[in-house]
């Protein structure tokens, strides 16, 4: 089965409208055909960018996202991973290249394209997830 990171701007964008974000969070992350994986400095990220007042103006936002969080810590394999990389521009980012290379996923999904200039990490696949839906989703 595949393992995947997520970055948190494809689960901002799957809460805010129906689309591929959606897609794969509902088909293939919640319905367990991937294995999502995420280390405490990914899910507390998750959690602090999600809580941000500007998605207030989306309908039922805040308690989407605390449902998706819930449900992420439930069914998502957990790591820390013990290497410290710095390759990106924003250094925060650093986190989902260093989780993605130590848990050995097969992709890392973003839509940040503008710090995540390379298509590979060592073994790790960087894909939007518009790549990932139409090239290399499992069946």
């Amino acid at each position: 089965m595949q393992k995947i990171v997520l970055d948190t701007n494809v689960l901002i964008s799957a809460l805010i409208s129906e689309g591929i974000p959606a897609n794969i969070i509902k088909e293939l992350v919640l319905e367990n055909k991937v294995i999502l994986c995420i280390s405490d400095s990914v899910l507390q990220e998750y959690s602090n960018v999600l809580k941000r007042d500007k998605f207030l103006k989306y309908k039922n936002f805040k308690a989407e996202a605390d449902l998706l969080i819930e449900k992420i810590q439930e069914i998502a394999l957990r790591f820390e991973p013990n290497i410290s990389i710095n390759l990106l521009t924003d250094e925060s980012d650093n986190k989902f290249l260093e989780l993605s290379i130590f848990a050995n996923v097969d992709f890392l999904i973003t839509g940040n394209t503008n710090d995540f200039t390379e298509k590979k990490y060592q073994d790790v696949n960087v894909v939007t997830p518009r790549e990932y839906w139409d090239e290399h989703k499992p069946e």
